[in-house]
C-alpha cells in the first residue's frame, strides 16, 4: 500500500467526531452545568491564563485527559464522577474540545459532548467567567487532579 492511501483530511476528521458526540451552544451547556453535567476546561495554563476561567469547571489539560478520567486509570481525578456523568469539554475555540470527547466516548462515557465555539464563544455570550487563580503546580503534582474551580 502507498503512503498516504489512507489519508484522512482533518475536516473529515473532525466531522467524523462530531457526529459521534453532543455539542452544545454555550447557553445550553451553561444550562447542563446548572443541572450538574462536569464541565472540563482542557486549555493550557496559559490560555486560561490570559483569558480567564469558567468558574466550577474542571481544569484538565488535553494532555493528560484521556488518563484523568479512565475509571481504570491509577491517575484518575477524584473529583470525575463515573461514566454515567454528562461531561462538557471546553477548549479555546471548539475544535480540540470535539476530538477529545470522541475519545471520551470511546472510553465509556455515553455523554460526553463539547461546547460548539469554545471558551471563546462563551465568553461572547457573557456566561460567567472570572481570572485564573494564580495556583502553580507544585514540583511533582500531576496537571488535571485539582477540585473545580473557585
Amino acid at each position: 500500500m502507498a503512503v498516504g492511501t489512507n489519508r484522512r483530511t482533518l475536516e473529515e476528521l473532525l466531522d467524523a467526531a462530531r457526529a459521534r458526540i453532543k455539542q452544545l451552544e454555550p447557553a445550553q451547556a451553561f444550562a447542563e452545568a446548572e443541572r450538574g453535567a462536569v464541565l472540563i476546561d482542557i486549555r493550557s495554563d496559559f490560555d486560561r491564563e490570559r483569558d480567564g476561567i469558567i468558574p466550577g469547571s474542571l481544569h484538565i489539560p488535553r494532555t493528560v485527559l484521556e488518563w484523568r478520567l479512565d475509571p481504570e486509570s491509577s491517575w484518575r481525578n477524584p473529583h470525575v464522577g463515573g461514566l454515567d456523568e454528562q461531561i462538557l469539554l471546553l477548549c479555546d475555540h471548539g475544535f480540540s474540545s470535539s476530538f477529545a470527547a470522541a475519545n471520551l466516548i470511546d472510553l465509556g462515557f455515553a455523554r460526553a459532548g463539547d461546547i460548539v465555539g469554545g471558551f471563546a464563544a462563551w465568553q461572547a455570550a457573557g456566561l460567567p467567567t472570572s481570572p485564573s487563580p494564580r495556583y502553580r503546580r507544585q514540583p511533582g503534582e500531576p496537571a488535571g487532579m485539582r477540585p473545580a474551580d473557585p
